[in-house]
């Protein structure tokens, strides 16, 4: 299934052999929002750098290669990797191997960069708790979901990084995510800054409105460095902090069925935005102005 065009979700539901390129290039009819582009659409983003992004991908960065990397060889799943023999990216040939990698959907790794990505396999492997949740036994990797939102009318969707609807007991989503810091006092601003609370609450809702889970399920992000050796950190958002992420996919919601709705997509803010300095240049002057 190579063309996006030729696969529609036929109704709501999980899809276990959906391609990441269909899933991402978002094969719902009319248009679906994704946790993602929920992220996006709300501040310090907003709707027009988000429609603008639908239209023109990014570039691939290298710590987004390592991470899909990482995520192939710890979920069994992903693109195909290909390992360039250079010490660095600065030869032509090599440059040229790396952008045919990319043009074919693969993920180039210089041959230093895959001794890293096993390397990290292999250490998560070797964590009890992060080795348990992604199980081979009844799990799937990268399995899409697709639901309508009943508030606002919106089909959103969704990408497992691993889902088990087997194992017994309360149901638990973990999501796999390659970090400079997996240490807990630093996965706080980690989880802010890339609005996981957002995503945890996302996944949580999808399964809950296509009936595969109840109020007890939880999210669980398993984070790795990418430096030796490679520590591991199973992280759960608190309940402030899933209550704010479902608060904030709610409000994604309702702006992305009002740009849909009215077919405009604003861009930071129409009015005009009165800035201060940084406080410190106030404190700095506070006593000379009050002189």
């Amino acid at each position: 299934m190579t063309d996006v065009q030729r696969w529609a979700p036929p109704g709501p539901g999980i899809y276990p052999d959906v391609p990441a390129e269909v899933y991402h290039a978002d094969p719902v009819p009319g248009g679906s929002l994704s946790s993602t582009g929920a992220r996006r659409l709300l501040p310090p983003s907003c709707p027009a750098l988000y429609r603008y992004e639908q239209a023109h991908p990014p570039e691939p960065r290298r710590h987004i290669d390592l991470g899909q990397a990482a995520h192939r060889l710890v979920l069994g799943v992903g693109p195909e990797l290909v390992v360039v023999d250079a010490p660095d990216w600065r030869t032509r040939a090599a440059r040229e191997a790396r952008d045919e990698a990319y043009a074919a959907g693969q993920v180039p790794l210089l041959a230093a960069e895959y001794d890293v990505v096993q390397a990290m396999a292999a250490a998560l492997r070797e964590h009890p708790l992060a080795a348990a949740l992604l199980r081979t036994e009844g799990g799937q990797p990268e399995q899409s979901a697709f639901w309508r939102d009943r508030e606002t009318g919106v089909i959103c969707r969704a990408r497992y990084d691993w889902l088990d609807l087997t194992r017994p007991g309360r149901l638990i989503v973990a999501d796999y995510k390659t970090c400079a810091s997996a240490a807990p006092d630093d996965l706080q601003r980690a989880i802010y800054d890339h609005g996981y609370h957002i995503q945890a609450a996302w996944y949580l809702d999808g399964l809950r409105t296509l009936g595969y889970a109840d109020e007890s399920a939880r999210f669980v992000l398993i984070f790795q460095e990418r430096r030796p050796p490679y520590l591991v950190t199973v992280a759960q958002p608190d309940p402030i902090a899933m209550r704010i992420g479902a608060h904030l996919a709610r409000k994604a919601r309702h702006i992305y069925a009002e740009c849909v709705r009215t077919g405009r997509w604003p861009g930071y803010t129409d009015d005009v935005a009165l800035i201060s300095l940084p406080a410190w240049v106030e404190r700095f002057y506070e006593m000379e102005l009050s002189q």
